[in-house]
């Protein structure tokens, strides 16, 4: 959990406020989950895991919203075995981004 608090730590020092990456909700350390958008910086040892990404490889998101990215990672055959996982992490945030857009724009119409 070294590298989890690490990255919270420089990214609040970087942007002040930490945002989810998908709701764009504002979070903290206890709220967000790291999302790998890459996984080069992970390496199996004998002793467990350990972690070196580097901060770019890492995204903050709510535990819902987490699960959301993965789900439709998972089910859409494009990204789940055809573009780097960057790309598809990158892609399903973007096409739900813009599906929470059109809730959150269908509901203000019916207001």
């Amino acid at each position: 959990f070294a590298r989890r608090d690490r990255w919270f730590l420089e990214e609040g020092s970087r942007n002040g406020t930490i945002r989810c990456a998908l709701c764009l909700g504002v979070g903290s350390a206890r709220s967000l989950e790291l999302h790998h958008l890459d996984y080069r910086g992970v390496t199996q040892t004998p002793h467990g895991w350990t972690a070196h990404e580097q901060h770019e490889d890492l995204t903050a998101l709510h535990p819902r919203c987490h699960e959301y990215v993965h789900q439709l990672i998972d089910r859409d055959r494009v990204f789940s075995g055809f573009v780097s996982r960057r790309s598809a992490s990158l892609q399903a945030i973007a096409r739900l981004r813009a599906k929470i857009a059109h809730y959150i724009e269908a509901s203000l119409e019916q207001q």
